[in-house]
């Protein structure tokens, strides 16, 4: 299948079955587009969509953004996960309020934190209409299988690869629906688990599918040993009730959150409490929790 019958099928499918009505088509900036981009990394549309219309709602423009303070942009994304992202786009919104205008090309774009190469193509494409190739999950789960791509994505010849397919296939013209119709084309067809083969407009042109594989791509991440982390809570009340938070620091885990202050044990807690003079008579040991961090 040549690009031009694969750019057609695309099109075609998604003129008739493609999503256009989710809150980030309607009124296309390249802030609303950037936003939502953004949100979408490594997150499903359906838990992103009251998420955006938050956003929008109390930071309508890329001024709003800018002048909020990083904790009240911190509270909106609480629960969306991946926090770096919240904390880039405050940044990236500083700079671009700065600066008077969006910036419009990939070199530009690539340079401000929290936005790669996919993120900076999807946003030349629906936004600005200028053909950009784009890899994100969902593209490079339907490339993989078209065609029948070995070895895990996230390597770096096999990432390099699949860039050079999608800049072969990515069209000049209509490349905004195009765009918006491979990432549905993942996400709605070419699923993770039980694709619907029959209903894809590339199944005539898919090695996976043609060899009767399709489960076997993308090749999945080879497994590692997860590390497993013991740490000690201080939860410090005083008279009044009230408990002690302190803001963690920027980068890390749950950066630039507020959260009990944390030790690498019941000793150092101790020790702490001795140097700040504080009593820990009628101290009490909570019950261990565990929990396991998706990524």
């Amino acid at each position: 299948m040549n690009p031009s019958v694969f750019q057609h099928n695309v099109l075609a499918w998604f003129d008739q079955y493609g999503r256009k009505d989710l809150p980030w088509q309607k009124d296309i900036t390249p802030y609303r587009v950037w936003l939502s981009e953004t949100m979408l990394q490594q997150t499903q549309v359906t838990t992103v969509i009251p998420y955006f219309n938050s956003f929008i709602e109390k930071f309508p423009d890329i001024a709003s953004l800018a002048n909020a303070p990083v904790d009240e942009i911190l509270y909106l994304w609480s629960g969306l996960g991946y926090y770096a992202r919240a904390r880039n786009l405050h940044k990236t919104a500083q700079l671009i309020f700065a600066r008077g205008t969006f910036p419009d090309t990939l070199h530009e774009l690539i340079e401000l934190p929290g936005i790669g190469l996919s993120t900076a193509g999807a946003v030349l494409s629906i936004a600005f209409k200028k053909s950009h190739p784009i890899l994100d999950g969902n593209v490079k789960r339907v490339l993989t299988r078209f065609k029948a791509v070995s070895g895990w994505p996230g390597n770096s010849a096999v990432n390099k690869q699949l860039w050079a397919i999608s800049t072969h296939l990515t069209p000049i013209v209509r490349v905004a629906d195009y765009t918006q119709a491979m990432m549905d084309l993942g996400a709605t067809i070419c699923t993770r688990t039980k694709p619907a083969c029959k209903s894809c407009p590339l199944n005539n042109g898919c090695l996976a599918r043609i060899a009767n594989n399709v489960s076997a791509f993308p090749t999945p991440k080879p497994a590692k040993i997860l590390p497993v982390k013991q740490v000690t809570f201080l939860l410090l009340r005083d008279n009044s009730n009230r408990i002690l938070l302190e803001k963690r620091p920027p980068a890390g885990i749950w950066g630039g959150f507020w959260s009990l202050t944390e030790f690498d044990n019941l000793e150092a807690a101790h020790d702490w409490c001795q140097a700040k003079n504080i009593p820990v008579d009628g101290q009490q040991s909570l019950q261990t929790k565990r929990h396991t961090f998706s990524h």
